[in-house]
């Protein structure tokens, strides 16, 4: 099966940047439960102080439909709720190359 990618961008409400940058940490070290997530990270824009990046590599989509499945996930993704300014925007990606990991 081949690897999925996503990219997935996350405006914070008016004033919650510093408390997404939190809630961010907590996704980040929740994603150590999901074995099927090989890259999960986050970034900040330079640009636009509540906007967030993040780039996600899954091995195949069985493991992209247990994302956020898993107890920690789950809870560190419901924390977002009232931080967002409006639902994620979500690309789902196939990977043709890359450099610092193989498909």
């Amino acid at each position: 099966m081949a690897k999925i990618s996503l990219m997935a961008t996350l405006t914070a409400a008016d004033g919650k940047e510093e408390a997404m940058k939190e809630a961010i940490g907590a996704l980040i070290a929740a994603a150590e439960e999901e074995p099927g997530l090989e890259i999960y990270s986050a970034h900040a824009s330079r640009d636009e102080p509540a906007v967030f990046r993040f780039f996600e590599l899954y091995t195949d989509s069985d493991a992209l439909k247990a994302h956020g499945k898993g107890e920690r996930m789950a809870a560190a993704m419901g924390a977002l709720g009232d931080l967002l300014a409006g639902p994620p925007e979500i690309l789902r990606l196939t990977p043709i190359a890359a450099k610092g990991f193989d498909f």
